[in-house]
């Protein structure tokens, strides 16, 4: 080997690094562990003490933060914590850019898009194809060309000409949201938060390790910040209109039958305004109110306060103000009356306020958001928590006149977030100067907190929707590592115990390449800031079995080569070569490096985790085994140490084989044929158990204290949700439960509900001092609830869907390219794709077969689709080592007998076949069985695609290889190949 100085310099240097960057972490590992144990379990004191020592110098010159920053991350399986994807409607700023276009031709493009969005497709291109459909004319006045477009879009330009323009306008108005939830991020104090744009499908993906408050964290995120300032109506200048919409609504509202009850409310057919709005009204008739059985008005004139409703009631009331029907009641001096509803109390949380406020000719708030340069948490003079915001010079002259008028008219100032009323100060004073303003009424430290740091972040440029989400507890997470490490350390073990049992010293060298090879993998984790999840450990352990692959390829090949009378050295020497083992190794890797990368680029979250450390891993595997192998080979040969590449008991294993493989093909056909054929049969009837990343739905990972029946749960949830599955999930004290149940509709208000009704369904099955807070939230060492939940809606199910398909059949497409190009003949590439698509269609049947029986996770998601792929590139590096042999063979045999020739490759390989099939469901049964509940089914159909995969590059890819090929372009093959 040449320049090896250089190359144990370089290996040397890269080992070095790889130790310094792995010292951060067990440097952040000690201070994170010393803040826990001085917070005692306190998030929040845990934060405050990590943030206390972020400037000071704690290691190497470096401050605890850049000590933090540089450490190995850890994903949210193994951390704990929150990961959502948040959808930023593009339908929101594209009316924005029309200026709030009222235009019936654009709303409908808008429409039909949105019903019409196919796959992957853009909302934009949807659009644009919906309105060139329906000729309409975008470069309108009264659409995008408009005064705040005008500079770039003008009235002659076409569609075609103008969609570039507002891509990019869609773009910039994504970024800045992007900016603004950067910002709320920062400020809200989590540690090392994930936050990246996913292309430009206005998809925005936020995590957050570590994470606990979880709805809290929602809030912030999906809180548009739209902030505006309302003049407000008193209850006697709108009570009129509420009386004529309660009499409207009796004639077409039908009464609730009650039992022998008289309804406690005022008579609203009395004309009387006064009566109505004190005690003297008759309150002890029976009488059919539909409004105001459900919103109870003020009953003291000059408040801002309309009413009071149950949250629950909300909607169907804002139904009722907001019928056509029943505003042509309105009289002209409030015929631009806004209902808005006033944020829940803290002490009654179910009930709010109504408003009523005052809007202009053109229907817009007196002041906006955009006039406030600051906000700051802080205390009323009551002492209660508050927000302080100063408004920069043109909002002060605006907050100065509005507070005149206000003050003169004795009304009110709503303050509006995002179409809920904070607050509503009187202003008795006068107008007040200064730009000053204050927010107050029922909040807490925490939500004023959050309040002015989305204030102070600034407002998203559009509506911002969790289209997926999950948690998971820090218990859970904690397990997981436990597992993960557990399954490590054995597959890893029982890895080196093999190498030395079948190669001896040889086998001791190889496993020290492979100790490197760990430190190199995690070493490049952490330098590239990758971030290591479960599946994650999954791909190093499975690197573990693949990487002996090459040593395997290289002790083989040195094997036959001193079994034809060449020396110790020589053997080596030939085996490092492309002729030798070179060739077969390069094929086989580049083939899995296609299929991990396909997965990494279409992947998300902890599957392109995983598909991080397999392509890391294949690219240190090759370097440990080519030349750290090597190095040790060379150094122990220039000792004059005997090295034969084999044991007594393995020395004469796989010798002298001659199995006629191809002669047995028609029954392996038949075999082959039969399971593919009850394969489709099951598929077709009774198909797969797709999971939520597939179809969209809510699931949620429920543990109990005691076993609990997965049936009588599956009842108690489905006269809830009333639709709605319960499966036992590790064991019968655990459950995996999954619903539809609203999961496309968005917001806390939405994802409060379902939590409520989930801790109801399964009250009784948990301890009978749990609350609804502690089921839900997370918290350390926490035994019972829910330990993890995920939520994916139908919309980007269906994106995870096209996406898996497309990576599968990409991959296999790829490869046969590559195939092709390599060997020269489409044969190779027919061969290897037929045995993967036997590989992937038997797998897929297995586990449709079996899901219904089998006691853990067999669900077809993102990790089902990364282990298919695994299989895939598994499959074609076992067959490539075949078809590399037959065409070496073809470089030097004479002979006619080509089918001769591919069972001698065969037999040939088969000890390398069998061994690094043997070490690879070695490492894979330690994960099946150590690994943790959540990985189960993953590492199950890499077990199944493995063993079916081995089956396949011997009785599948190599005979249809062999039966395509003619014996013409086999012997011309053959002469092409001496040419060269």
């Amino acid at each position: 080997m040449q320049n090896k100085g250089l190359i144990k310099f370089f290996a040397i240097l890269f080992a070095l690094v790889c130790i310094y960057q792995l010292s951060f972490t067990f440097v952040a590992t000690k201070y994170s562990n010393l803040a826990k144990e001085k917070a005692k379990n306190d998030f929040t004191k845990e934060l405050k003490y990590l943030d206390s020592i972020g400037k000071e110098e704690v290691f190497l010159g470096k401050t605890y933060n850049e000590v933090r920053d540089n450490q190995l991350q850890k994903g949210l399986d193994l951390e704990g914590g929150l990961n959502v994807i948040l959808q930023i409607s593009v339908k929101d700023i594209l009316v924005g850019l029309s200026n709030e276009s009222k235009n019936s031709g654009f709303l409908k493009a808008l429409k039909d898009a949105k019903e019409n969005q196919e796959g992957n497709q853009d909302f934009i291109d949807a659009f644009f194809k919906e309105a060139n459909a329906a000729n309409l004319k975008l470069a309108s006045i009264d659409i995008f060309a408009n005064r705040s477009l005008d500079e770039d879009i003008k009235s002659n330009m076409t569609n075609d000409q103008i969609e570039p323009i507002i891509k990019k306008k869609v773009n910039e108005s994504v970024e800045s949201a992007f900016g603004v939830l950067r910002k709320r991020i920062d400020q809200f104090g989590v540690t090392q938060p994930n936050i990246q744009m996913l292309g430009s499908s206005g998809r925005i993906l936020v995590e957050l390790p570590g994470a606990k408050d979880v709805d809290r964290i929602k809030t912030l995120l999906q809180g548009t910040a739209k902030l505006e300032f309302w003049e407000t109506y008193k209850i006697e200048e709108v009570a009129n209109y509420l009386i004529a919409a309660n009499e409207a609504l009796k004639a077409t509202e039908k009464q609730e039958v009650k039992a022998e009850t008289k309804e406690v409310v005022a008579d609203s057919t009395s004309n009387n305004l006064s009566e109505l709005l004190t005690d003297k009204a008759d309150t002890t008739k029976t009488v059919f109110n539909p409004l105001f059985e459900k919103l109870q008005i003020t009953q003291q004139q000059g408040f801002s306060v309309l009413g009071y409703a149950k949250i629950s009631d909300t909607a169907l009331i804002g139904g009722y103000l907001g019928r056509k029907d029943i505003r042509a009641n309105l009289s002209n001096d409030i015929s631009n009356v806004k209902f808005v509803w006033g944020k829940a109390d803290t002490k009654n949380p179910e009930i709010v306020e109504l408003y009523g406020l005052k809007r202009g000719r053109d229907g817009k708030a007196p002041i906006s958001g955009g006039v406030i340069d600051d906000a700051r948490d802080t205390f009323d003079q009551q002492g209660r928590p508050a927000v302080s915001m100063q408004m920069n010079g043109a909002g002060a002259q605006q907050w100065e006149k509005l507070t005149g008028t206000v003050s003169q008219q004795g009304n009110a100032i709503a303050i509006v977030l995002d179409n809920i009323v904070y607050s509503a100060p009187g202003v008795s004073r006068g107008a007040i100067s200064g730009g000053q303003s204050e927010i107050s009424g029922s909040f807490t430290v925490n939500e004023t907190k959050d309040l002015a740091n989305v204030l102070r972040a600034g407002k998203l440029p559009a509506e911002a929707k969790i289209v997926q989400s999950e948690v998971v507890g820090p218990s859970l997470g904690a397990e997981s590592i436990r597992s993960g490490m557990l399954s490590f350390i054995i597959g890893f073990s029982l890895v080196l115990l093999w190498m030395v049992v079948y190669y001896g010293k040889a086998g001791f060298y190889a496993n020290l390449a492979l100790l490197v090879n760990i430190l190199f993998i995690f070493g490049a984790l952490a330098s590239f800031g990758a971030v290591l999840t479960l599946p994650g450990i999954a791909g190093i352990v499975l690197t573990i079995g693949m990487a002996v692959d090459a040593n395997v390829i290289i002790y083989e090949r040195a094997k036959e080569e001193l079994d034809s009378g060449k020396t110790v050295e020589e053997a080596v020497n030939y085996a490092y070569t492309w002729k030798g083992a070179m060739s077969s190794i390069v094929d086989a890797n580049v083939t899995t490096f296609i299929t991990a990368l396909i997965l990494f680029v279409l992947g998300t979250g902890p599957i392109k985790g995983f598909a991080t450390t397999l392509l890391i891993g294949i690219l240190t595997s090759l370097v440990t085994a080519i030349f750290i192998t090597r190095i040790f080979l060379d150094w122990s040969l220039s000792r004059n140490e005997k090295i034969e590449f084999s044991t007594s008991i393995t020395k004469n294993w796989f010798k002298n084989l001659n199995f006629d493989f191809l002669g047995k093909r028609k029954i392996a056909y038949m075999i082959s044929g039969t399971l593919i054929v009850l394969s489709l049969i099951s598929l077709f009837t009774k198909g797969l158990n797709q999971g939520v990343d597939f179809v969209g739905g809510r699931t949620f990972q429920v543990r109990f204290e005691k076993p609990v029946s997965a049936q009588e749960v599956t009842k108690d949830l489905v006269a809830v949700f009333e639709s709605a599955e319960a499966k036992i999930f590790g064991n019968d004290k655990q459950l995996k439960i999954t619903t539809k149940y609203r999961v496309d509709e968005e917001g806390t208000g939405v994802d409060a509900e379902v939590n409520t009704m989930l801790f109801n369904a399964l009250k009784k099955n948990l301890p009978a001092n749990m609350t609804e807070k502690t089921f839900v939230n997370s918290y350390e060492g926490k035994n019972a609830g829910i330990m993890q939940s995920s939520k994916v809606s139908g919309t980007i199910s269906k994106d995870i869907k096209t996406n898996s398909i497309w990576a599968v059949l990409g991959s296999l497409f790829v490869v046969f390219l590559y195939l092709m190009m390599s060997f020269r003949k489409w044969q190779f590439g027919l061969g290897a794709v037929a045995a993967v698509a036997h590989d992937v269609i038997i797998v897929l049947g297995i586990f449709s077969f079996f899901y219904t029986f089998l006691p853990f996770n067999m669900e077809i998601d993102q990790a089902f689709i990364a282990a298919i792929l695994t299989v895939i590139g598994y499959s074609l590096n076992d067959t490539v080592i075949v078809f590399d042999r037959v065409r070496e063979y073809l470089d030097y045999n004479s002979s006619s007998d080509f089918k001769g020739l591919v069972n001698k490759a065969l037999n040939t390989t088969l000890s390398r076949t069998i061994n690094t099939s043997a070490t690879t469901l070695v490492v894979l049964l330690a994960i099946f069985f150590f690994g943790g509940d959540s990985v189960k089914g993953f590492v199950f159909a890499i077990l199944v695609g493995i063993l079916v995969g081995t089956y396949s590059s011997l009785f599948v890819a190599t005979p249809v290889m062999n039966d395509t090929m003619s014996d013409k372009e086999a012997k011309k093959m053959a002469e092409f190949k001496k040419e060269e």
